[in-house]
């Protein structure tokens, strides 16, 4: 009996020990700012059907090799194309629910249109927006994480979103939230996340500054992951950078599409991300075993994009890939109707206008001028000011069309005029000449000639005379930037303020239209600011 019962006791012990789990194979897919491309564009490049017919492509081969897949987005789903732009973003949401999106960051985007626009797209959206540290009447506005189970294992994704966002959009789309520090929200939610998962991913829109070094920008993704140990992978977005190191702290900053790509790694957590607009689909290839998470393999999958030769011709950086038919059907109908609402011609110019994202934020360049210059002329002032990131796009040579207006000005600002005392004034230019060179902060200015030394304004000048402090001077500004965005002083409670209530992009078009021909000549910055 005494056999019997121990033989028994065995088996029972037996039957409640957990089942040795096998190793799992799990790939993540991730994209970032995605900023309305849901259609390729005039080469043929990215495109959101495309890019369903890769994913499906690596799902079916994950699949076959036994493995899971989690596909993953860094945020800003919005604005960047007027096709989007004029429908509230909707192919895009509707988009991402066809290409099987698990998760995705809210972005600092998302804010960019009133709260009915979001709370409409969070109704699109079949998949969850996470924001752990995004708080409205003291409650968290987003699921702060989701947990998927794939192959017995779970992973935990936690979603993140820049502080930077309190200065980036306007006040009143964002009355009542409070945007805390990503880091310590992590950290709060951490321990409980690996208390309960294999594997804690943080999928974020914070930016990626190598080394840490952030200028005037919110802590990033380097940052967080030396203060908070524990996660293994995040899927980042907000700078717009390929995150591919050529050594530790190093990134490649001429990335070519197609080459290997080495992830960051810091304090033990990989750090991702796919440059922007669906240029690529990211591959992270990682297996689970035994309580530790490997990566195998990294890989940034371009779709479509194209390197220009020497010659200026385009060749495709990998092997083509067809558009999904069903997918590219289902947008073809807000893509047609965009265009009907955007063929509208404007002008003309004899050249490129630059407004290129690198060099209208790190130094004057003809569109800045030209945008300036029509805020301006609206409103009488003697100097014009726009933040560098207020300008998203270059104006093409010849024909200019009010689609082409509104690639540069998407956001819908308004623009704005203060008179301030010559010691305000020069107060101002002081905070723009402290923009760190690269950051959305940096000042395209009209009608006024700066030198600045080491970020420090040393001399300011306007119609040749040094600014005088006990003048009144009038100064053109954007509502954005009025309000502080970009980390401006505030200036939208001055009592010499006033919002005109003219669109951006109205009043450049309507300086287009009267003054074309452009000639691009007229507007090179010259010596208007210099820096040492």
């Amino acid at each position: 009996m005494l056999c019997a019962l121990g033989a028994l006791l065995a088996l029972a012990g037996c039957a409640t020990a957990p089942a040795p789990r096998a190793p799992l194979k799990l790939t993540i897919l991730h994209t970032n700012d995605h900023h309305g491309r849901f259609w390729p564009n005039a080469d043929g490049e990215y495109g959101m059907a495309a890019r369903k017919t890769l994913i499906d492509a690596v799902r079916a081969e994950v699949k076959a090799a036994g493995g899971e897949v989690l596909l993953l987005d860094g945020g800003d789903v919005n604005t960047g194309v007027p096709e989007s732009d004029l429908q509230d973003a909707e192919p895009d949401f509707q988009g991402m629910n066809r290409l099987g999106y698990d998760a995705a960051a809210v972005g600092n985007h998302e804010f960019d249109k009133p709260p009915a626009v979001l709370a409409k797209q969070r109704q699109w959206a079949r998949f969850p927006m996470l924001a752990a540290n995004i708080y409205k009447d003291g409650q968290r506005m987003f699921a702060p994480y989701h947990v998927f189970e794939r192959g017995g294992y779970k992973i935990a994704v936690m979603g993140l979103t820049t502080d930077d966002t309190q200065k980036m959009v306007l006040p009143d789309n964002i009355r009542g939230i409070e945007f805390r520090k990503p880091a310590d929200e992590a950290a709060k939610l951490l321990p409980a996340l690996r208390a309960q998962a294999d594997m804690v991913i943080a999928a974020t829109h914070m930016g990626h500054y190598p080394d840490g070094k952030r200028g005037v920008n919110a802590p990033g993704d380097v940052e967080m992951a030396r203060a908070v140990k524990g996660l293994d992978l995040i899927v980042g977005g907000h700078s717009q950078n390929p995150v591919c190191m050529l050594a530790e702290n190093l990134r490649n900053e001429a990335y070519v599409p197609g080459t290997p790509c080495a992830p960051d790694r810091q304090n033990g957590t990989w750090i991702v991300q796919a440059h922007e607009w669906g240029k690529y689909v990211g591959r992270a290839d990682f297996v689970l075993e035994a309580g530790k998470v490997e990566l195998v393999k990294y890989t940034l999958l371009p779709v479509n994009l194209k390197r220009r030769l020497a010659d200026g011709s385009k060749v495709l950086a990998a092997a083509p890939i067809a558009e999904d038919a069903a997918l590219r059907s289902f947008l073809k109908p807000f893509q047609d109707a965009g265009q009907a609402r955007l063929s509208a011609p404007v002008g003309s110019a004899d050249g490129v206008l630059d407004g290129d994202r690198d060099r209208v934020r790190k130094q004057p360049t003809t569109l800045g001028m030209l945008v300036a210059r029509a805020m301006r002329e609206k409103t009488g002032a003697d100097l014009a000011l726009i933040n560098g990131g207020g300008v998203r796009d270059s104006l093409p040579a010849g024909a200019i069309s009010y689609r082409d207006v509104l690639k540069v000005q998407p956001f819908g600002n308004t623009v704005g005029l203060v008179e301030l005392t010559g010691r305000e004034l020069l107060a101002y230019l002081q905070a723009a000449a402290r923009m760190t060179p690269g950051s959305g902060g940096f000042a395209q200015t009209t009608g006024v000639n700066m030198r600045i030394e080491g970020n420090e304004l040393k001399e300011a000048r306007i119609g040749g005379a040094p600014i005088d402090p006990a003048r009144t001077y009038r100064l053109s500004i954007n509502n954005f930037t009025a309000a502080g965005g970009d980390g401006y002083p505030p200036l939208k409670q001055h009592p010499g303020y006033v919002d005109t209530g003219f669109n951006d992009a109205e009043v450049l078009r309507s300086y287009i239209a009267r003054h074309s021909p452009l000639k691009v000549a007229d507007f090179e910055p010259g010596d208007a600011v210099t820096r040492r």
